[in-house]
């Protein structure tokens, strides 16, 4: 085992070219204004969802997008390769990840302090917990939205990075308040 928890995120540099995160949001962009939710979360203790109004991020899936299907197949091959980096015997395999969620935040939105135990994911056909998030940036051109992890690390992430990490309570995160442009991400949880 690996004795640091810094360990267990990995940063995958320039995984989605420029001119391919460029082209992401343009039909993005395009997408109806209907198709945009207002982010909302479980909160346990009680039952209900529960959303911060203007403050929280708009999302969407956009799975009819052809650039959706080229981050599903490339990100297929990084997490492949993110499990197989630690050799660990227990810690072999996965069963699948989920849809593709695209998020937007625009003026003083953010994500507050969380972790990924996200139940809603396996109401239906699937089975299990997500184990690891992936986190993609398709732009950088904004002010704020820091993405902070642990105990407020921030982590430095470029238009077209992905970021691999565990999905459990011990990596609790959160995205700052974008305080100009609009910010630009895609979400997956692996299972």
């Amino acid at each position: 085992m690996k004795p640091n928890l810094k360990d267990y995120i990995i940063k995958q540099s320039s995984f989605l070219e420029n001119d391919f995160c460029d082209e992401t949001i343009i039909k993005l962009q395009e997408i109806e204004k209907s198709e945009w939710l207002k982010h909302a979360y479980y909160n346990n203790q009680t039952g209900e969802l529960v959303s911060n109004g203007n403050q929280e991020l708009d999302i969407t899936y956009a799975n009819h997008l052809d650039n959706t299907r080229v981050i599903i197949e490339k990100m297929w091959h990084s997490i492949a390769n993110y499990i197989d980096s630690f050799k660990y015997p227990w810690f072999t395999a996965w069963r699948g990840f989920s849809p593709i969620r695209y998020n937007r935040y625009t003026l003083n939105q953010k994500m507050n302090y969380h972790c990924d135990h996200i139940h809603s994911l396996f109401d239906g056909d699937r089975k299990g917990i997500p184990i690891l998030s992936c986190l993609g940036l398709l732009n950088d051109d904004y002010e704020g939205g820091e993405f902070l992890i642990l105990d407020d690390l921030k982590i430095e992430l470029k238009k077209g990075d992905l970021l691999i990490f565990p999905s459990n309570f011990m990596y609790p995160h959160r995205v700052k308040p974008v305080l100009e442009g609009v910010r630009y991400s895609y979400i997956s949880w692996v299972w």
